[in-house]
């Protein structure tokens, strides 16, 4: 009779040995080429935030932040960035891993330029602090979306639909001027890029199995970059509604 209680036995025999050792073996590799890709997706993403943050910080200083909150000039930094979003995302097959970089950083050098006139809305210090609760929130959900065994992928659907819905009442508060629908789409926009944040996470390294030996890594690699990029800024920008104190 069988003892369903015996732990599982290793194969037994030189071709078995061989066999197992060779399983191990891919796995290893495997789980190492997980890691790096997801590290370079990582990279990428802080640099990115990092390249803004120090745009809009040197911005700010410099007195031109003021010529970014009205006017065209405001229109140009707030559009070109949503531009290069759509041409990546679209052009994606067409552009080479160098332009989808090149065009990466002028997205993020261009969001510095953006979020350069938080500085004249709030204060310094409620920024700092907001940046460090959104970087340890954002930590927590991408490891979470990274480890769990559970299927996120039927909550991308509802997530994307949510942004939408996001985009349509801030539309309609440009109209309106209602602080409560104001702190309304706040709270609910940082509920879906946290959801996103820990979706995108999984999706991602769900993706790698499709691409190794692939040249499209690369490209997946900014392009992941971007996604994290996009939910932690926006979470950054939503969470700020709260912890923010106004100048």
């Amino acid at each position: 009779m069988a003892n369903w209680n015996d732990p599982p036995r290793t194969p037994t025999g030189l071709g078995a040995s061989s066999a197992f050792q060779g399983r191990t073996d891919r796995a290893v590799v495997y789980d190492e080429g997980l890691r790096s890709y997801m590290l370079s997706i990582y990279n990428y993403m802080a640099s990115g935030v990092l390249l803004t943050g120090i745009v809009a910080l040197l911005t700010f200083q410099s007195g031109l932040a003021l010529s970014f909150a009205s006017g065209p000039l405001m229109w140009l930094v707030a559009l070109s960035p949503l531009a290069i979003v759509f041409a990546m995302s679209f052009g994606m097959n067409r552009f080479s891993s160098a332009s989808l970089q090149a065009m990466f950083w002028t997205f993020a050098v261009l969001m510095g330029l953006s979020l350069s006139t938080l500085f004249l809305r709030f204060t310094g210090e409620s920024i700092a602090l907001t940046f460090f609760a959104t970087a340890g929130a954002f930590a927590g959900l991408s490891l979470w979306g990274y480890t769990t065994k559970k299927d996120l992928s039927g909550f991308g659907t509802f997530l994307i639909m949510g942004v939408v819905g996001l985009l349509v009442a801030m539309l309609l508060n440009m109209f309106l001027q209602s602080g409560g629908l104001a702190l309304a789409i706040s709270a609910i926009g940082v509920l879906i890029f946290a959801g996103l944040t820990a979706y995108d996470t999984q999706r991602l390294k769900n993706a790698y199995q499709y691409l190794q030996g692939s040249e499209m890594r690369g490209k997946v690699v900014i392009m992941g970059a971007l996604s994290l990029y996009l939910d932690f800024i926006n979470m950054f920008t939503f969470l700020l509604q709260f912890l923010g104190q106004r100048e």
